[in-house]
């Protein structure tokens, strides 16, 4: 959910940012003059000696009595939505615990640390992986699984993802009693320096 909201608000800026910037270039340049573009009334940028809002009209604006106020809620929104959104990239979306049915209806709560470093053991443990790093996610009934495995340099990346699935998670849902894990895998190759020949 947050990395949907967070491309549409990149998205959403990077047209917006776009689209100013093309503004005031074809202003900067004086485009419309040259190429015989008529532009709105209002537009702002219409040449290269133009500002988007004069003295005159800055002077007009704080005549109202709603101006000032109005842009100073308006500054409180944007930095409010800001801080809001840089609270929500810096939380931490560990899972705590994980609930793991213990068969005879009651449910036994696992700390999401201690599972994440069993996974973790195991992953690193498959043949033609050198680390792994494992994070919880989600909620404690439905946990997720994402996944960082720094492959050696002769492992075999297809044979890696298989045994990871086939070993580790089919062993971690089965000892926390879940009916699905999913999982997603980062893989990358471990850096060696290269070796001098001669």
């Amino acid at each position: 959910m947050l990395r949907t909201a967070n491309r549409i608000l990149l998205g959403l800026a990077g047209v917006l940012l776009l689209a100013l910037g093309a503004a005031v270039l074809a202003g900067a340049l004086d485009l419309p003059r040259r190429w015989d573009v008529t532009l709105p009334a209002a537009w702002p940028f219409a040449g290269p000696d133009d500002v988007p809002l004069s003295a005159a009209r800055r002077r007009g604006w704080g005549r109202h009595g709603w101006w000032w106020p109005t842009v100073i809620a308006a500054l409180g929104v944007v930095v409010a939505l800001s801080l809001g959104w840089l609270l929500a990239q810096a939380r931490r979306h560990r899972l705590r615990e994980v609930g793991v049915d213990s068969g005879d209806g009651e449910t036994v709560v696992v700390r999401g640390h201690a599972l994440q470093d069993a996974l973790a053991a195991e992953a690193a443990a498959l043949e033609g992986v050198d680390d792994a790093v494992i994070t919880l996610t989600g909620r404690r009934t439905a946990p997720r699984a994402r996944i960082g495995l720094t492959l050696a340099p002769h492992a075999r990346p297809a044979d890696a993802l298989r045994r990871l699935d086939a070993e580790v998670l089919r062993h971690a849902r089965t000892s926390a009693g879940l009916l699905r894990l999913p999982a997603e895998v980062r893989l990358r190759a471990v850096r060696h320096p290269a070796r001098r020949v001669g």
